[in-house]
C-alpha cells in the first residue's frame, strides 16, 4: 500500500455525502493495515446522522476510538467495517468509519468466523441484540413485546427466542411482517395487540410515538426497554395514567457500555466474543439485502433513508472501484 491514498466517506450536510482522499495511512506501532471489504450502513443511528437529526455538538462516540470528534460537518462517521487484516488475509471486524484501508490497532480488530464477509458487518447490530437480550428481565416463556421488525428488533426476537423467552413483534409493514415469519418468528400490525399485557416490551422500532403506545401494553411492574436512538426527534410520554398506577419502569438500553448490574459476569471483550460466535448462527444473509458499489454511497445512503420495501441492511464493497 505504499504510497497509494486511502478514500473516505463524509458527511457534508443533511442527506450528503461525498468520498473524499486522505493520506497513505502510516501505521504506528502496534496498528495494523487493514484493506476493507464491505461496510454496513445502520439502518437506525446511520439513517439519524445522515438526516443530520443528530446534534451537531454530541460527541461521535467516546468509547471507539476511530470516531473522534463531533457531528459538525464534514465528518466521517460509520461503525462496521469487514476487511484484511495486514497481509495474512485474517477476516476481521473494525469499529471503522467508512474507508477502503486503515490503520488499527491489533488490540481493537476482532478476529471473525467462517462467515460471508458482507454479512459480517452485522455485527455491531448482533452485538446489540445481545446487550438487549442480557438486559432482558422476563422469565422462561414469558410473553415478550418487541416494536419494530428492522435488523435490531429481528436479531433481539432470535435472541429472545433462543433464550426461552416467547418473542411477539410488532410491526407496520406486511413485507417485514413475513419476514419475521419466515425467520420463524411470531408478528403482527401494532393495532392487534389491543388488550395485551406483557412483562416486558422492547422498542427498537424507531418511531417516537412507540413508547407512549408501549405503556398500555405492559402488565403491573412491567418494563418498557427503549432500544431506539430517536437523536433530537422529541418524545412524549403520557406518565399521569398506566405509568403511575402500574408502577411501570422505562429503561434504556446503549451497547457502548455494560451496564453495572451486570458487570460481574460481563466485559465488553466477552460481550465481543460471544457475538462473533452468534454470526454463523444467525441468518444475516437474508438480512443483508442490498450491496452498492463504494463510489456509490449516495445511492446507498439515500435508499437507507427512503428504506423501500425489502431494504433491510445495505452494505458497500470496496471490491469494486471507488470511481
Amino acid at each position: 500500500m505504499r504510497g497509494v491514498p486511502a478514500h473516505a466517506l463524509f458527511h457534508i450536510a443533511p442527506r450528503r455525502v461525498e468520498i473524499r482522499e486522505l493520506p497513505t495511512p502510516r501505521p504506528s506501532a502496534g496498528e495494523i493495515i487493514v484493506t476493507t471489504l464491505f461496510s454496513g450502513i445502520s439502518g437506525g443511528t446511520e439513517r439519524l446522522v445522515y438526516r443530520g437529526e443528530v446534534a451537531e455538538d454530541l460527541v461521535l462516540d467516546d468509547t471507539i476510538g476511530a470516531l473522534g470528534g463531533s457531528f459538525r460537518y464534514p465528518f466521517p462517521y460509520g461503525y462496521a467495517c469487514v476487511g484484511e487484516a495486514g497481509d495474512s488475509g485474517r477476516l476481521v471486524f473494525a469499529f471503522q468509519p467508512h474507508q477502503d484501508v486503515f490503520a488499527a490497532r491489533a488490540s481493537d480488530l476482532i478476529a471473525l468466523p467462517a462467515i460471508d464477509p458482507a454479512s459480517a458487518t452485522l455485527f455491531p447490530l448482533v452485538e446489540t441484540a445481545l446487550q438487549v437480550t442480557l438486559e432482558a428481565e422476563a422469565g422462561y416463556r414469558d410473553r415478550v413485546i418487541v416494536l419494530g421488525a428492522g435488523v435490531l428488533g429481528l436479531l433481539t426476537a432470535l435472541l429472545l427466542q433462543r433464550s426461552g423467552r416467547r418473542p411477539l413483534c410488532a410491526e407496520p409493514q406486511s413485507w417485514r411482517r413475513g419476514l419475521a415469519a419466515h425467520l420463524g418468528l411470531m408478528a403482527v400490525a401494532p393495532g392487534e395487540l389491543a388488550g395485551q399485557e406483557v412483562p416486558l416490551v422492547i422498542d427498537a422500532s424507531g418511531n417516537p410515538g412507540a413508547p407512549a403506545a408501549a405503556l398500555d401494553m405492559l402488565a403491573h411492574e412491567g418494563t418498557l426497554l427503549v432500544a431506539s436512538w430517536f437523536g433530537t426527534k422529541p418524545v412524549t410520554l403520557p406518565l399521569g395514567g398506566a405509568f403511575h398506577r402500574r408502577r411501570l419502569t422505562i429503561r434504556s438500553t446503549q451497547v457502548s457500555t455494560i451496564p453495572a448490574r451486570l458487570s460481574a459476569g460481563w466485559t465488553l471483550s466477552r460481550r465481543r466474543s460471544a457475538a462473533a460466535e452468534l454470526l454463523p448462527e444467525l441468518p444475516l444473509t437474508e438480512l443483508c439485502t442490498h450491496v452498492f458499489p463504494f463510489g456509490q454511497a449516495a445511492d446507498a445512503f439515500r435508499a437507507v433513508d427512503e428504506s423501500p420495501p425489502g431494504l433491510m441492511h445495505a452494505v458497500l464493497d470496496y471490491n469494486r472501484s471507488h470511481q
